[in-house]
C-alpha cells in the first residue's frame, strides 16, 4: 500500500498555473467583442484569437512530441517537470511582452501573435502539470488533486471576463460599440504588464521554492512514426486549408469590401441608420456573400483534415499497430476527436455568446455589459467541475449526497458576489439557478460513472443548444449559458475513458490528447463564419453537432473497452481539467 504524503506546499504553488489557463482563456471571451469592435472585424475575424490562443496547444504538444522523438527521451521528463513549468512560464511572460507591443502598434495581427506565444507556454505548462499534481503524493489519490487544481483553473475562468472586462471598460458599462474604436488601450498595456509580471514571479516562486521537486523521469519514447506522419500531413493539410483563408483579407475584394464598411461607420455616426446607410449596407451584404461562402468551404476543409486523418489513423492500427505507438488503441484516437470536439463546443459557446447577446431578441447588450454573462458561462464549469470534485474525496455517502448539492450552489452565488463586487448588474442571471438545480439532480443520476456522465451531460447539451436556436429571450440565453454546466465533467470522463487500458502507452496518449485542444482554435472561426452567414443564434447548430459526437463516444468506447476486457469500474476513474 502506498503511503505517500501529499506535498500540499508544491501543490499550492501549482495552483498558480491552473488559475492562468483559466483566467487568460476565458478572458479571450471579452476580448474577442472588444476586437471585433476596435478593429471592425467580421465574426469570424474576431474568432481568430481562439484560432491563435488554441492552435498553439497543438504546436506547442506537437513540437514536444518531435523533439521528444528524435532525443529518444521524453523532453518534458528530461527537463523535469519542475524546470518544465518555469520554461513555460517564461515563454508566456514573453507572449504578454508581445501583447504590449502589439497594443502599442495598434495592430490585431501583432495581438494574435501575443496570444499565441502567451499559449504556447501554457501548453508546455499543461503537459508537464498535470502528471505533475498526481505525482505530489499517493497516486491512488491523484485524482484528487487534479479535481481540486483543476477547481482553481474554473474560479480562474470565473473571474477572468470580469476582471479583462474591467481593463477595458472600467466599471462602467454604458461604453457603446461605437465607442470602442476611440478607446485609450492604455489599460490593456497595463493589463498584460501585470500579467507578464505575475508570470515571471510565479516562475520564480515555482524555480526557488525548496518544497516543489524536480520531477524528473528518464523513460525511453516508444516509437510512434506513422503517428507522428499522420500529425504532420493533418498540420501540412490545416495550412493549406487555411492560408486562402487568411489571404482573402488582403485581396481587392475585400479592401473594397472593407472601404464601404468604413463609409457605413461614418455615416451611421452622423445620420444613424438611414437611407443612403440601408443601400449601402445591402450593397455590402450582395458583395460579401460569395467570399463569405468561399471561406465557409475552406474552413470546413480544415475540420474534415482533422476528422479524417483521425479517422484514418484509427482504421490503419487496428489493421496494423507497428509505428502506431498510442494510437494503436481505438479508445485513444476516438477520444482525440472527442477532446478536440469537446474543447471545440466549450470554447465556442463562450467566444460567440457576445455576439449574440448584442442582438436584440438575446438584451440588445453593448460589448462592455457582457461579462456578467460571460463570468457566468465559464462559472458554469466551476460549478460542476466543484461538485464533480467532491466524489474524489473519501467521505460518508450522506455527506456527499449533501456536499453535490450544497457546493453547486455555493459556487452560484460566489459568481454572483463577484460580479455584484466589479459593480456589474447582474439581475438578468438570478434565476439561472434553477439551470444549476437541473444539473445537481443530473449528478445524483450519474453518479461516478464516465460513460454514463458523457451520454447524459452529453445529451443535457443537444436540449439545452436546441432550446436556445428555438427560443428568444431570457430562456435562449439560460440555454446556451448551460452549455458551461453541460462542459463541465465531460474532460475527465473523456480523458480517462481514452487512456484506459493503455498501459506503458498512457504517457503518450496523454501528450496526443492534450495536442488536441487544438479544435478550441478551429471550431470558434467555424461557428463564427457560419454565423456571418446564416447569423448568430443559428451558427449553434454547430455545438449541437459537437454534443451529438460526445455521445455517440461515449457509446463507442464502451464497447470498445469491453472487448479489450478492462474493467469500467476499477481502471476508469475521472480527473479532473
Amino acid at each position: 500500500m502506498n503511503n505517500q504524503k501529499t506535498n500540499f506546499s508544491a501543490l499550492g504553488v501549482l495552483t498558480i498555473v491552473f488559475f492562468f489557463w483559466g483566467f487568460i482563456a476565458a478572458g479571450n471571451s471579452i476580448f474577442i467583442p472588444f476586437c471585433k469592435n476596435y478593429f471592425h472585424l467580421d465574426q469570424f475575424q474576431s474568432q481568430l484569437v481562439d484560432y491563435a490562443f488554441y492552435g498553439a496547444y497543438y504546436i506547442g504538444a506537437l513540437i514536444l512530441f518531435i523533439a521528444s522523438g528524435l532525443n529518444g527521451r521524453d523532453l518534458v521528463g528530461n527537463w523535469g517537470y519542475k524546470k518544465s513549468i518555469v520554461y513555460g512560464l517564461l515563454f508566456s511572460a514573453l507572449g504578454a511582452a508581445a501583447m504590449i507591443v502589439a497594443v502599442y502598434g495598434n495592430t490585431f495581427s501583432g495581438m494574435l501573435i501575443g496570444f499565441f506565444l502567451v499559449a504556447l507556454g501554457f501548453s508546455l505548462q499543461q503537459t508537464a502539470a498535470n502528471p505533475f499534481a498526481i505525482s505530489l503524493g499517493n497516486p491512488a489519490t491523484g485524482a484528487t488533486r487534479v479535481n481540486f487544481t483543476g477547481g482553481i483553473n474554473s474560479f480562474g475562468t470565473m473571474i477572468g471576463p470580469l476582471i479583462v472586462a474591467f481593463a477595458l471598460f472600467g466599471s462602467s458599462a454604458a461604453v457603446t460599440d461605437d465607442m470602442i474604436a476611440e478607446l485609450d488601450l492604455v489599460k490593456v498595456i497595463v493589463l498584460y504588464l501585470v500579467v507578464g509580471i505575475l508570470f515571471i514571479l510565479a516562475a520564480t516562486i515555482f524555480g526557488l521554492s525548496k518544497s516543489v521537486p524536480a520531477g524528473i523521469h528518464s523513460e525511453p519514447v516508444e516509437s510512434a512514426n506513422k503517428a507522428l506522419r499522420t500529425l504532420l500531413i493533418m498540420t501540412g493539410l490545416l495550412i493549406v486549408m487555411f492560408t486562402p483563408v487568411f489571404s482573402s483579407y488582403n485581396s481587392p475584394k475585400a479592401n473594397a469590401i472593407a472601404r464601404y464598411e468604413s463609409t457605413l461607420a461614418e455615416i451611421k455616426k452622423e445620420q444613424g441608420e438611414s437611407l443612403s446607410y440601408i443601400v449601402i449596407s445591402d450593397k455590402v451584404k450582395e458583395m460579401k456573400k460569395p467570399l463569405e461562402q468561399e471561406r465557409m468551404v475552406w474552413l470546413t476543409g480544415a475540420l474534415i483534415s482533422v476528422i479524417g486523418m483521425l479517422l484514418y489513423a484509427n482504421r490503419s492500427a487496428i489493421k496494423s499497430s507497428d509505428g502506431w505507438g498510442a494510437m494503436r488503441y481505438p479508445q485513444l484516437v476516438l477520444g482525440m476527436l472527442a477532446i478536440f470536439i469537446y474543447v471545440g463546443v466549450e470554447v465556442a459557446i463562450g467566444s460567440n455568446l457576445g455576439e449574440l447577446l448584442k442582438q436584440k431578441d438575446f438584451g440588445g447588450l453593448e460589448a462592455s455589459a457582457i461579462a456578467p454573462y460571460i463570468s457566468m458561462y465559464w462559472g458554469s464549469l466551476m460549478i460542476g467541475r466543484w461538485a464533480g470534485a467532491v466524489s474524489a474525496f473519501n467521505l460518508k455517502k450522506s455527506t456527499k449526497a449533501l456536499l453535490i448539492v450544497v457546493v453547486p450552489i455555493v459556487a452560484f452565488y460566489l459568481i454572483l458576489a463577484a460580479n455584484l463586487l466589479a459593480q456589474k448588474d447582474v439581475s438578468g442571471i438570478y434565476w439561472y439557478v434553477l439551470c444549476v438545480f437541473v444539473q445537481i439532480g443530473a449528478f445524483f443520476y450519474v453518479g461516478e460513472n464516465p460513460i454514463k456522465s458523457l451520454i447524459i451531460f452529453g445529451s443535457f447539451g443537444i436540449l439545452a443548444m436546441l432550446i436556445g436556436i428555438l427560443s428568444t429571450g431570457q430562456i435562449a440565453v439560460y440555454a446556451f449559458l448551460s452549455g458551461g454546466l453541460c462542459c463541465s465533467i465531460l474532460w475527465p470522463c473523456i480523458f480517462s475513458l481514452s487512456i484506459a487500458g493503455l498501459g506503458k502507452f498512457t504517457s503518450q496518449g496523454s501528450a496526443f490528447l492534450i495536442m488536441m485542444i487544438l479544435g478550441g482554435g478551429i471550431i470558434p472561426p467555424i461557428q463564427g463564419k457560419l454565423a456571418d452567414l446564416i447569423g448568430i443564434q443559428s451558427s449553434y447548430i454547430i455545438a449541437v453537432l459537437c454534443f451529438s459526437y460526445l455521445v455517440l463516444f461515449a457509446f463507442l468506447v464502451r464497447n470498445i473497452l469491453m472487448k479489450q476486457g478492462v474493467d469500467l469500474e476499477s481502471e476508469v476513474s475521472p480527473t479532473g481539467h
